[in-house]
């Protein structure tokens, strides 16, 4: 009985059996690292409570990627929506929590009604809720209707994948969460709509048109940038962290939106390795962010305090939280053997062999495509540089950071494990390739066995392009004895002494913490460079004692967030100036009901006398 339960309502193939598994491998250390995390902050009752929205948390979204039923289906994404929403609204203390949690429900359900809208016409032509039959549904529905289901679902997913412009919610709602939240939201959550863009988009409606790839390439790459340029303006750590996830979210859609156009110009073999690239970054950043908020947690927790220009010289105080987040940030910023640098160099590959065996527009489009990626993976090692320099060296900038003391062993064994899988994940990479490679073709339903593997190597047929190298070990080993070697000689050099001078002050008698480099200082050439889309300004404040005596001086600049202003503020304003409108034709006069209620059904009988 349970059994024809199952298979009834329920679907395990390799693809939802991949995101169960990133579901179960992030949540694991972040409830772990929750025990540490909450005690002292929270009363017991409260600790009971999140510990219940936190089981909700994980198991509606392990129904997501499992459920066979597209109405089961909206039931957990609304159940993951509404207990998300309460987690981050868990401090209500915080009137920016209220605030970052309005900003997200609104969003998210602006995104699930797309997603009704798409599924009530996918029913029309099915006339079932069941996977298996919605697909064959598919296969006689007018390409027309294809293209407006296509549209709806990348509206409504994009919304909670962080898309931009759709990314407004996310930089809110992420640092407001606790931090073991926020490490399951960026590191699963926001990866379930990736699963949805997959699974209905690939599986279930099929690509036949080369725009639909098209316009998710640009979207991913414009969603890259613009992360990865906000991030580097941020001070506050767990914002920085959040717009990372923005950019990372476009990494991911650069594998997808390229085997969706591979797919539809009939080069399926590329198609599954860009799949696969895709994917390999999904876990890859599941993992290195879900460490790195952990760490941020641990910096909050410590310091009481987010903002990068109030802390410094961590290292000393948190030595073993120090080189977690330092593991995560090299990984992040795709630097070798780690396993954010092989699913990096795999979409990059991908992209190079994709143009290769491409020609005109496409291998121009293609390349634009890559070179722009390698921008963004350039941007993004300075903005790892920037936070973890910022907060682990040079000196405390604050008694925040003076005082900070290392956190409970729960919170440590939480990021030790995650940093475990940031070095397993890169060192394993050739099994992990094998494995993803049959998750990317069950997805796309391509046979693939005229594809070859040995134990470090990828190779493609022949029709696909050459093939590509990668062993991640050796490169490792080359690394270490490297290394090695400039250490040997470092000692052989200096006869085995060790000097230690203190940094050089530019001729001061005492180098302090007013005279450190700054975040915002780090940025600033980043804001030049990128200030056409930034719009920085600035703002000077003088008091003055008298004409010619200045008492202070305040200097000020920060960026425009352009789509805050330009998009979604005079959304607000349109929608507040008709709600004002509205607020006419409801003046609580019965009698003028009355009249609505018969113009009303007058209208519904003309309507269906004529039709």
């Amino acid at each position: 009985m349970l059994d024809t339960l199952l298979k009834q309502f329920f679907i395990f193939d390799s693809l939802s059996l991949f995101f169960l598994g990133v579901i179960f491998i992030i949540s694991l250390p972040s409830a772990i690292y929750s025990l540490g995390y909450l005690k002292g902050e929270c009363s017991f009752r409260k600790i009971i409570l999140s510990w219940t929205l936190l089981v909700l948390f994980v198991l509606s979204m392990a129904i997501i990627v499992t459920i066979s039923n597209v109405f089961l289906f909206l039931v957990a994404w609304e159940i993951m929506s509404l207990v998300s929403y309460f987690l981050v609204v868990f401090d209500t203390t915080h009137e920016k929590s209220i605030q970052a949690g309005t900003i997200y429900i609104i969003m998210t359900h602006i995104g699930t009604a797309f997603l009704v809208a798409a599924f009530m016409m996918m029913y029309k032509y099915a006339h079932s809720f069941d996977f298996v039959v919605i697909k064959n549904a598919c296969l006689a529905m007018p390409a027309p209707v294809k293209d407006s289901i296509f549209l709806m679902l990348l509206v409504g997913f994009g919304t909670k994948a962080g898309i931009v412009p759709l990314h407004i919610w996310l930089p809110y709602a992420h640092p407001q969460a606790p931090s073991h939240i926020s490490s399951i939201m960026s590191g699963v959550m926001i990866k379930t709509a990736i699963y949805g863009i997959i699974r209905f988009v690939i599986c279930l409606l099929g690509v036949n048109s080369s725009w639909w790839g098209v316009l998710i390439l640009i979207l991913a790459v414009i969603t890259c940038l613009v992360g990865v340029i906000y991030a580097l303006m941020e001070r506050d750590l767990k914002r920085l962290l959040a717009y990372s996830s923005v950019e990372n979210v476009g990494i991911i859609l650069l594998g997808l939106g390229l085997s969706m156009l591979l797919l539809s110009l009939n080069m399926s073999y590329l198609a599954v390795f860009s799949l696969m690239a895709g994917l390999y970054h999904l876990i890859n950043h599941a993992i290195f962010k879900g460490l790195l908020f952990l760490g941020a947690g641990s910096v909050y927790k410590a310091t009481g305090t987010r903002d990068i220009e109030k802390l410094g010289g961590l290292i000393k105080r948190m030595p073993q939280s120090a080189v977690y987040f330092l593991i995560g940030s090299m990984a992040i910023s795709a630097l070798p053997p780690l396993n954010g640098f092989v699913s990096e160099w795999l979409t990059l590959q991908a992209f190079f062999l994709s143009a290769f065996n491409s020609a005109g527009g496409t291998r121009l489009f293609l390349g634009i495509c890559a070179s722009l990626f390698a921008l963004t993976s350039g941007l993004a090692a300075a903005c790892f540089v920037k936070a973890f320099g910022m907060v682990f060296l040079g000196l405390p900038r604050s008694h925040y950071a003076e005082n900070a003391k290392e956190v409970p062993l729960s919170m440590k064994s939480g990021m030790f494990f995650l940093s475990l899988l940031v070095v397993v994940f890169g060192l394993a990479a050739a099994g992990i390739i094998k494995l993803l490679v049959k998750v990317s073709a069950v997805a796309m339903n391509i046979d693939i066995g005229s594809m070859s593997f040995s134990l470090n190597n990828f190779t493609l047929p022949a029709q696909a392009g050459q093939s590509i190298y990668l062993s991640v070990p050796m490169l490792a080993s080359v690394l270490l004895v490297t290394g090695l070697l400039g250490f040997v000689a470092y000692l052989l050099f200096n006869k085995g002494k060790l000097v230690i001078y203190n940094t050089w002050d530019c001729g001061y008698y005492k180098l302090g913490p007013r005279n450190e480099y700054t975040g915002t200082a780090f940025s600033k050439p980043f804001r030049i460079a990128f200030s056409f889309f930034l719009l920085p300004y600035r703002k000077t404040q003088k008091v003055r004692e008298s004409f010619y005596h200045i008492k202070s001086f305040a200097y000020e600049t920060r960026t425009t967030f352009v789509f805050k202003k330009y998009v979604y503020g005079p959304l607000v304003v349109f929608i507040l100036r008709s709600a004002k409108f509205m607020r006419r034709i409801q003046p609580g006069s019965i009698h003028l009901y009355l009249a609505y209620i018969f113009s009303t059904l007058l209208l519904l009988i003309i309507f269906m006398y004529k039709f």
